[in-house]
């Protein structure tokens, strides 16, 4: 996982800022580690923060993105240069954000640079331009006046990792593989350096003036800079000659772990020795001091490493390393601002230099610091004052009801384990503490069983046992535990979000839980899958076993049709007798008519009908 994003202001590290993984903007105050500013951007989940630079002392305003203002006196712009603090913010998507520290707003935007990954933004001293490379191997000038690209051009083969603007302000250094010295004004390559064999993650100038004052200095040659990479543990030292004989580092400081934060104190004579802070992704911070005079074969060592843990409880717990975030000299050079803890909220402290011992341990409390802040600052509870007669109920078996105690004084310490000799209570005693009244339970079994989830988690918050409350070990166990857990794990966190984003080391806590439940989600697909495929395997066999479980058809045949002549000759019998039906069938129709013409004359003579006209008699005849 990559550090987070963190820089101190350049006015004597008054500010010190911090992109957290929920991608919030804080910076703090390193004089009391208060939290000053808060920001969150539009789009904080989909283009996290990448990187950080403040502005330096001398840079002018960028203009507004609410458009023109009205225009200030002299004074107004004398204090505003004074009091401001521009924080260039690179993200994941290609566009940087400039944002006030002193309005606590949004600037203004730059877009339309980088298609990609900002890795790096770097101020010029000097005038309003900024420098940002990313992952679209290319490095862009900008003007922040105008908020518009200046300049573009391609900065290597593959990505561009780091940035590094020269004492003088006219070249740029440039990594991704390769170290590039750049001409400002030509955008040519002015040297090339080699030596990393993974990309690099940190550069910067560590003299100002040649060692050698013999020579006329053309603003460049003679001066060293230090540069740091992903996974190596080595710091090297490059040194610009005007011969192009840069193939080797001059020297190189040795550290236990990748550096996530460098700082160190420019050399600005011969005799002054350069010091260097080096943070490592492991916590513990390394002290450097060397004069920087030449090629130097081995390695150098740090002179004195600090680390941090807690003190442990009672003095039988072991301590706990809490690991060092950040480091930056002060202004006088003898002293140092260490930032430890976590990233949400993080403990800033001035230490003094001590170089005389090769290992420092500070012992830390950062429970009781955190919540001698929250007590402090932030808390605005007030336990109630209750009457020693006053009984509260509280939420939990019914029935169970418990007074509300009273704080115990510093002094008193509950001590959580027996001490030897000293017999176990009964379970009888137990109750009676927890003042349960099996008279008043109203269950169906009398006092509640254990099977019962709520009444389980009731007894492990009152006795405070980590085997009852262990959620990892009960999430993993049978389907029906873990979403009942489920399902109390979602109410615990709507009701008390906000009380549990002050807790800090909530994520190590919940880390686990976390991991446990982001691999069931990853194989919820894949159980979809194989579920539909064995559905259909049952159903198929449900169908076959149907088939098979038909009773079977009697094939007999009930009726056997067979062609001899006997039945040819009954056949011929058949059809005679057909024909004469048939005639018989006639002789009926004849006789019909014959009577039907016998009715319809009688019908006429009673009707006077008789005589009948010449063509009816005609038709008759």
């Amino acid at each position: 996982m990559a550090a987070p994003p963190c820089a101190f202001s350049p006015r004597g590290c008054r500010l010190f800022a911090v992109s957290g993984p929920d991608g919030r903007l804080r910076v703090w105050d390193t004089a009391g580690s208060r939290l000053q500013h808060e920001y969150v951007p539009s789009a904080h989940l989909s283009a996290a923060c990448t990187c950080l630079a403040w502005a330096p002392a001398g840079a002018r305003q960028p203009p507004s993105k609410d458009g023109p203002q009205r225009k200030k006196r002299k004074s107004e712009v004398g204090e505003v240069d004074k009091q401001l603090d521009i924080l260039a913010i690179g993200t994941a998507v290609g566009s940087i954000l400039l944002y006030s520290t002193v309005k606590g707003e949004l600037q203004s935007k730059l877009d339309g640079g980088h298609d990609s990954r900002v890795n790096c933004v770097r101020w010029h001293q000097d005038n309003c331009c900024l420098y940002s490379c990313s992952d679209d191997k290319h490095i862009v000038e900008w003007n922040t006046q105008t908020c518009k690209v200046k300049c573009k051009w391609k900065g290597d083969t593959s990505s561009v990792t780091c940035l590094c603007i020269s004492p003088d302000g006219k070249m740029l250094l440039s990594a991704g593989r390769t170290i590039k010295l750049w001409d400002l004004e030509t955008k040519e390559v002015y040297r090339h350096f080699t030596g990393h064999a993974t990309s690099v993650s940190s550069l910067m100038f560590t003299t100002v003036k040649p060692v050698n004052e013999s020579k006329p200095f053309d603003g460049i040659t003679g001066l060293y800079f230090l540069s740091g990479a992903i996974h190596d543990r080595l710091l090297s030292v490059w040194q610009i000659r005007s011969d192009r004989k840069e193939k080797n580092a001059v020297m190189s400081f040795t550290v236990t772990d990748e550096p996530t934060f460098v700082d160190l104190t420019v050399s600005e004579v011969k005799e002054e020795p350069v010091k260097l802070a080096v943070v490592c992704r492991d916590g513990q911070l390394h002290l450097f001091e060397h004069i920087l005079n030449g090629y130097c074969k081995k390695p150098l060592t740090s002179n004195c490493t600090i680390q941090i843990a807690t003190p442990g409880n009672d003095g039988d717990s072991t301590p706990k390393p809490v690991p060092i975030l950040a480091a930056a000299f002060c202004t006088d050079k003898q002293s140092l601002l260490l930032v430890y803890g976590n990233t949400l909220q993080p403990i800033i402290e001035k230490v003094s230099l001590n170089t005389s011992e090769s290992h420092i341990c500070l012992v830390r409390d950062i429970q009781k610091v955190l919540s001698l802040k929250t007590d402090a600052a932030l808390t605005k509870v007030k336990t109630p004052v209750v009457n020693l007669d006053t009984k509260v109920l509280v939420p939990g078996i019914p029935g169970h009801s418990t007074a509300v105690k009273t704080p115990a004084s510093g002094k008193e310490k509950k001590k959580n384990k027996r001490k030897p000799g000293e017999t176990e209570e009964s379970i009888e005693e137990r109750l009676g503490a927890l003042d349960i009244d099996v008279s008043k339970v109203k269950t169906p079994g009398g006092l509640p069983q254990t099977d019962s989830f709520a009444v389980l988690l009731v007894q492990g918050l009152e006795s405070n046992d980590a085997e009852i409350l262990n959620l990892t070990k009960r999430l993993q166990g049978n389907p029906y535990s873990a979403s009942v857990m489920v399902r109390w794990l979602k109410s615990v966190f709507t009701l008390h979000a906000s009380y549990l984003s002050t807790l800090p080391d909530l994520i190590p806590q919940l880390g686990m839980l976390y991991q446990l439940m982001e691999s069931r989600v990853k194989t919820l697909q894949k159980l979809s899958r194989l579920h539909g495929r064995l559905f259909i395997l049952v159903t198929q066999v449900a169908a076959s076993q149907t088939v098979q479980d038909v009773p079977e058809v009697n094939q007999t045949a009930k009726l056997v049709y067979e062609d001899d002549s006997s039945e040819e000759e009954g056949s011929d019998d058949e059809m005679i007798a057909d024909k004469d039906s048939d005639e018989n069938w006639d002789e009926d129709e004849e006789k019909e008519e014959q009577s039907d013409e016998q009715d319809m004359t009688v019908e006429k003579e009673i009707n006077g009908d008789s005589d009948l006209e010449p063509e009816n008699e005609s038709e008759e005849e």
